[in-house]
């Protein structure tokens, strides 16, 4: 796995409307961690590729008649299987934050990338998942020199009191700990 031309190797691209150009295409400098399920709770269909592809039918479930006209999007979804869906160019700005501060720094969007799981704040996220996530996190770390472990954040750090996402379900210390074990093993390799 690694990027090409701010894309990722291996995974499903599935192009997206809702994107623009950041204001600073080398300012990448966060990542947002997101969840998401539709309907919720409910797993393994194409509501959220069709949702981020302006492409969402308000008929087919009621959940939908009150999402289905946003202009959303992330950089990437990591399905409960592991696998990827990119929709954004990593250089470009995805519309997933909202209304967001991060070290007081408003707007995110114009800085972040966004990760969206397959899952709910209260269902426990995959191994793969976790595995996955920790494993492209590490090549965005090595593509993007302002991003760290320790600029990473989930929706609800960055937009607390509206947003609860990746939820208490996600386990941070999991996750950072398979991210330590990536980067360790990377840098023994490079001796």
């Amino acid at each position: 796995m690694k990027i090409e031309q701010h894309r990722l190797t291996g995974s499903n691209h599935i192009a997206t409307p809702n994107f623009d150009d950041r204001p600073d295409s080398t300012d990448i400098s966060l990542l947002v961690i997101h969840c998401i399920s539709l309907p919720p709770g409910e797993f393994g269909n194409h509501y959220i590729d069709k949702l981020f592809c302006n492409q969402l039918d308000p008929d087919e479930h009621p959940y939908f008649k009150d999402i289905y006209q946003l202009t959303v999007s992330a950089h990437l979804l990591i399905r409960r299987d592991g696998s990827c869906v990119q929709y954004v160019p990593f250089d470009k700005r995805a519309w997933h934050a909202g209304k967001s501060v991060y070290e007081g720094r408003q707007r995110c969007n114009d800085f972040s990338i966004g990760i969206e799981l397959e899952g709910t704040e209260e269902i426990e996220y995959t191994d793969r998942q976790y595995t996955q996530l920790a494993a492209v996190v590490s090549v965005l770390l090595e593509a993007y020199p302002k991003l760290s472990p320790q600029r990473i954040a989930g929706h609800s750090d960055i937009a607390p009191g509206r947003k609860t996402d990746p939820g208490a379900s996600f386990d941070w210390q999991r996750f950072l700990s398979l991210l330590e074990n990536r980067n360790t093993d990377s840098a023994d390799n490079d001796d």
